[in-house]
């Protein structure tokens, strides 16, 4: 595994436009949806949206996409696994990086404007997405990044075990999120965790889901290393 191979995995990915043109085609348009309504009620109030979510759902949807339709197309150009797994976690690096930056500028472009003249909130999403522009490149470059492995790691888990596995995968996950929650309930834990949230920063959370962006990659490295075609 060599940088050249992970570069020609990341431009491999390129030639669909679903990591590129598309999101930002939905996003534009639900932004001149958002935009006409709230000029048409005359910019008088300000108008929330956070509808900039919908690149994030896009990311989440491309990694389940760069494992489930290209996987065995590189496997029959002889590509190794770790080398695609590496190649398409760089993609989804630089594709985070430059597309959390132009939300930022955007927000900026936002703020500078009063809402676009008209009072609208579009990219710009209380206390995620509301500070300065710099921690909102990184807040959307780390959720950016953890959607997409996030997807990726579903992706791996349906090619390796098929729909079932896929399912009993969901389910484990529920389990386990619903186990917490008793316990949590059980041990009246739930006013600690209300305080630790209502106090933590965007920064903070910006850590936290660089840490479950890790955990994620790292979980779809194990399942990458058995996964066929």
């Amino acid at each position: 595994m060599n940088w050249s191979t992970l570069v020609k995995v990341a431009r491999f990915h390129l030639v669909d436009l679903s990591y590129t043109a598309l999101p930002w085609g939905v996003l534009a348009v639900n932004f001149a949806i958002y935009l006409a309504g709230a000029a048409s009620a005359g910019g008088g109030a300000q108008i929330p949206s956070a509808n900039v979510v919908v690149i994030y759902l896009f990311f989440f949807i491309s990694g389940m996409l760069s494992i489930g339709r290209s996987l065995p197309f590189a496997f029959a150009l002889g590509v190794g696994r770790r080398s695609y797994y590496a190649g398409t976690a760089l993609l989804a690096v630089s594709l985070a990086a430059v597309y959390g930056l132009a939300l930022a500028v955007l927000q900026v472009i936002e703020q500078a404007t009063s809402g676009w003249g008209v009072g609208l909130h579009f990219f710009r999403v209380a206390y995620i997405l509301a500070g300065p522009w710099y921690l909102t490149w990184l807040t959307s470059f780390v959720g950016l990044v953890m959607m997409f492995v996030s997807g990726m790691w579903f992706g791996l888990v349906y090619r390796r075990w098929n729909l079932l596995g896929l399912i009993v995968f969901i389910t484990a996950l529920a389990v386990v999120l619903g186990t917490g929650v008793v316990i949590t309930s059980r041990v009246h834990a739930w006013p600690a965790i209300g305080r630790f949230f209502t106090t933590l920063s965007a920064a903070g959370l910006t850590g936290l889901l660089a840490a479950l962006a890790v955990a994620l990659l790292t979980g779809g490295y194990a399942t990458m290393r058995r996964v066929t075609v």
